[in-house]
């Protein structure tokens, strides 16, 4: 049957309506990349209770599909640990640690974004290494718009048990971000030396 100009009027009308609605449950760029912030706002921390309940009131649905991506931060990607400071020399490396994978999960609900996070690698020990085993530093960020809303740095213990390599996982569990929608959040993962 032959549709007429109201009908055909009709429903475009609706799918201009359906797209508005879309329109304005957009996400915004929170899925996007971001810089790494600066090594200040790295201190281990958590969301504050002020934070948390702003997030709260403000929700918005949780409409969202897919994780914020996670990152290995640029320089954090290995450790190089050398006996009597000689750094640089290959033949004094007494271990390296290097991280291979990184991953994530989330769940959205109420104004918050919940995090699982991971990062496996592996440690081998070099020329000049006899250890039994090494504790690596390990830590794990949240930035939303550049400000570090979750940071805690891991004491990750590798023992090589007579073996040469050994493999590492660490996961962190349960993290909740405020989301005040049209944020933009980075997972971030890496080795940190500092004391």
């Amino acid at each position: 049957m032959p549709m007429t100009v109201v009908t055909v009027a009709a429903r475009l009308a609706g799918f201009a309506g359906a797209a508005a609605l879309l329109a304005g449950c957009s996400m915004g760029p929170m899925f996007g990349g971001g810089a790494p912030a600066a090594d200040a706002g790295l201190a281990n921390t958590n969301a504050s209770p002020a934070q948390m309940a702003q997030a709260q009131t403000n929700a918005l649905p949780a409409i969202a599909t897919q994780c914020p991506p996670i990152k290995v931060r640029p320089g954090g990607e290995a450790i190089f640990y050398y006996g009597n400071g000689k750094v640089g020399d290959p033949t004094k490396l007494n271990y390296q640690a290097v991280i291979d994978e990184v991953t994530r999960n989330c769940v959205v609900s109420n104004g918050l974004i919940t995090v699982n996070m991971g990062a496996a690698g592996h440690a081998v020990l070099g020329p000049a290494g006899n250890q039994a085993s090494v504790t690596l530093p390990l830590r794990f960020a949240v930035e939303r718009d550049g400000q570090a809303v979750y940071s805690e740095k891991f004491s990750l213990p590798v023992a090589f048990a007579g073996a040469g390599a050994q493999e590492f996982t660490k996961v962190v569990n349960g993290v909740a971000i405020p989301y005040l929608g049209g944020d933009e959040i980075t997972i971030w993962v890496g080795f940190d030396t500092r004391g």
